[in-house]
């Protein structure tokens, strides 16, 4: 079961960060119409990636927009294919980016939203029936459905991070939003369930705890940049989100409104960087500048356009350059997209998800920004294809809005609204006063 509380900082109190609750139990609609609506409070939220690790504190705004009120973001160090390698290098980092968006903010964080990545998190569908008995579906009841669908989703060594229930039907009537007051015999719920595996996040919350953060709660990363880079019509007609990031790149495939599938695949833009440092015997900041400055992910020699770039040579006494054609940089690059582009297309061939893969396509993340990646993509995918960069939020760390900052963007969005998205279940208990009542209440929810 998921309890929420909500990284806020009340205005009354800068040095205080307390936990709030959330209604008993949030079912929300596809989304709140083309505007934000949003929570009262300031929020923070750590990104932590396999290039950067990425701290921001920020609040919305009564126009629907969000502000960064502080930020703090370094390159990475402990951190491989996004999971935590080396637990001192990693929290070293998140202690500085922190304190970073702490002092720009003015306000501290005692628990933070973070994006997961880690753990090799997967998703699942289940459907789960629960007998009601010809009475008014209840909070209970949904409580109860949530935990069964939990508990038959777990196995070893995994842990459930979201319950995404995408419909509910009562006594066969199929397509209903939220089924309490409905008066049924039978509750059927369709569960997205997205999990990861144990001993990452128990890493992951060490981590925190030794930065003296509390972990909030977890927030899938491809779900994170959904939210960022598409707005309600794309989630509505279907849109396949691919995050590019250094280590992995993650795809989220949204239809009616719902999120239904997530995956992640253990290849990103450092893949490149090394592929070019060791394609040229160059170092690998050199390479990371030849990429980002000269690469082109869809070049080959064919398409030679008699551009010369200067190669410094690594492993030498002193400094040896190089002239090479650009093509042969692309030459190197582009083996390792295509492939990148394939295994995105395998996934989605085998998520089983028939025509609500067939939709639009939104790259975002670090990786999607090098030059030609859309055009492969198409060609790979055969699909439309379109740059995603968060809007709406003003004070992001880039000026021109990066597509490498769209998880971060989004763990802000899903910090601050107002209802959970994509129906994310959230169940918080109010404990019963006295001990009789707690035991009352102990029987009733073990029946």
């Amino acid at each position: 079961m998921s309890t929420q509380f909500t990284s806020q900082i009340p205005d009354d109190n800068p040095g205080e960060v307390r936990a709030i609750g959330s209604a008993p139990l949030r079912i929300s609609g596809a989304q709140q119409g083309t505007g934000r609506v949003w929570r009262p409070g300031i929020f923070g939220v750590l990104d932590i990636g396999s290039t950067k690790i990425t701290c921001l504190i920020g609040k919305g705004e009564s126009d629907g927009t969000l502000r960064v009120l502080g930020h703090g973001w370094l390159r990475s160090n402990g951190i491989r294919n996004g999971a935590i390698v080396d637990i001192r290098q990693a929290e070293g980092i998140i202690r500085q980016v922190v304190g970073n968006a702490e002092r720009e903010a003015e306000r501290s964080l005692d628990r933070v939203i973070v994006n997961l990545s880690a753990g090799h998190p997967e998703s699942q569908m289940l459907n789960v029936h629960w007998p009601v008995g010809g009475r008014e579906v209840t909070d209970a009841d949904l409580r109860r459905i949530t935990d069964e669908g939990r508990m038959r989703a777990r196995t070893q060594g995994r842990e459930a991070i979201h319950t995404l229930p995408l419909d509910f039907s009562v006594d066969g009537t199929d397509g209903i939003r939220d089924p309490r007051v409905h008066i049924c015999d039978q509750l059927r719920a369709r569960l997205h369930i997205i999990d990861a595996t144990s001993t990452a996040l128990t890493t992951l919350r060490s981590v925190l705890m030794h930065t003296e953060l509390r972990l909030d709660k977890l927030v899938s990363s491809p779900l994170a940049s959904g939210l960022a880079v598409t707005d309600v019509d794309e989630r509505m007609i279907g849109t396949t989100v691919i995050d590019m990031g250094g280590g992995t790149t993650s795809l989220a495939v949204f239809s009616e409104g719902q999120l239904l599938h997530t995956a992640q695949i253990g290849i990103g833009g450092m893949h490149v960087t090394r592929d070019i440092a060791s394609g040229l015997s160059t170092s690998i900041d050199n390479a990371e500048r030849l990429k980002t400055m000269h690469g082109h992910a869809d070049m080959s020699s064919a398409t030679d356009d008699g551009v010369t770039i200067r190669v410094e040579r690594a492993g030498t006494d002193h400094l040896v350059y190089d002239n090479i054609p650009r093509a042969a940089l692309g030459e190197i690059i582009r083996p390792r997209m295509e492939e990148t582009f394939e295994l995105v297309r395998d996934r989605l061939d085998s998520a089983g998800l028939g025509s609500f893969t067939n939709g639009r396509v939104v790259l975002t993340g670090g990786a999607s920004q090098l030059d030609g990646v859309g055009s492969m993509a198409s060609r790979i995918l055969n699909r439309h294809i379109r740059l995603g960069r968060p809007s709406g939020i003003h004070g992001l760390p880039d000026k021109n809005v990066s597509p490498g900052f769209a998880t971060t963007a989004g763990l802000l969005i899903w910090a601050a609204s107002a209802q959970r998205p994509f129906n994310d279940i959230e169940i918080v208990r109010s404990e019963p006063k006295g001990f009789l009542k707690r035991l009352v209440s102990f029987i009733r929810d073990r029946n």
